[in-house]
């Protein structure tokens, strides 16, 4: 009998699968079936830091983008920060599983008082969706600044588990992990997957590309989790983006990964999906003879492995020399 117990940002989770952030967790409903299914943790559908904004009647009519004001202001309407609120207290009395909230935000305005109601809902952790796109060549480290400032004052309003959620492109991860978690973060998820525009070349018009991930995305969040997992122990990661199968989940857990979060697969597949990826990892560990996750946790890791440079190198000369 193998035990899938983990823990992620002090919280005690039956398994390491998390349903990440998405349309599939928008509604009680959702939630309760979800549940059903048996993963560790279910993250919320996030709600925007302009709609808390727009509800408190803050959001500026000179916006820089008003056709932006008016959907946030339309969306508000339908979608009241106090149902985000009752979201979270009803599907806390359904389910017996962690319920972590979510906030897509990416400054430290008035909208981080809301943290404080969150926790008072029942939500068992917070999640920030933090993404800050520089286009005007300001200095790197005032970027990493507004995500350090936004952390230590969301940590000064709740005394909810902090989750963060960045994307890969900063100069120097470790570093900035460290500091997230010098500053109150519990966790950190690698990575959070981003709005890519194309372009449609017969229209001339900018479309979006593949909303979904596939498995092919897993490669890098799997590199970056072997690559800072042990560096970084004193914080928890989570690994997201590209897992499609208990493979993945069990790659990511060998890499270092605390817990793993799913989204994409579950649209595909349905929610109950996620029987076979706890299945799948259950039946490895069973083959492997490991009774707990710990136990293998990290053992393919930067510092685990005979070479470690192998999570260093894209090694495309030794690789694809022989490519003609």
């Amino acid at each position: 009998m193998v035990d899938l117990t983990t823990t992620y940002a002090g919280l005690n989770l039956a398994n390491p699968l998390i349903v990440s952030s998405s349309g599939l967790s928008d509604s009680v409903v959702k939630i309760e079936r979800l549940a059903g299914y048996g993963p560790g943790a279910i993250v919320l559908k996030s709600l925007f830091e302009e709609q808390i904004m727009a509800e408190a009647g803050k959001l500026m009519d000179g916006h820089d983008y008003p056709e932006a004001s008016d959907y946030i202001r339309n969306y508000t309407k339908d979608h009241s920060v106090g149902e985000y609120l009752k979201l979270i207290s009803s599907a806390k009395s359904k389910i017996g599983i962690p319920l972590i909230a979510s906030i897509n935000c990416l400054t430290s305005t008035d909208w981080i008082g809301f943290a404080r109601q969150i926790e008072e809902a029942g939500a068992d952790a917070l999640e920030l969706n933090m993404f800050l796109l520089p286009i005007d060549g300001s200095d790197p480290r005032k970027i990493e600044q507004v995500y350090l400032d936004l952390i230590q004052r969301v940590k000064g309003k709740t005394n909810l588990p902090l989750i963060i959620k960045i994307s890969p492109y900063f100069s120097n991860l470790i570093h900035l992990v460290q500091q997230f978690h010098a500053v109150g973060a519990s966790a950190v998820v690698m990575f959070n997957r981003l709005y890519e525009p194309d372009i449609d070349v017969e229209a001339l018009k900018i479309t979006h590309a593949e909303v979904f991930s596939n498995s092919s995305d897993l490669r890098h969040t799997l590199r970056w989790i072997g690559l800072i997992s042990d560096p970084l122990r004193k914080i928890d990661l989570s690994a997201s983006t590209g897992v499609h199968d208990s493979e993945a989940v069990i790659k990511l857990l060998l890499a270092g990964a605390q817990t793993v979060q799913v989204c994409s697969v579950l649209y595909r597949n349905g929610p109950q999906y996620i029987e076979d990826l706890v299945g799948g990892l259950t039946r490895w560990m069973e083959e492997k003879k490991y009774s707990k996750i710990d136990q293998f946790r990290g053992k393919m890791s930067y510092r685990s492995i005979e070479n470690p440079r192998t999570w260093e190198r894209s090694q495309f000369m030794r690789y694809f020399s022989n490519y003609h």
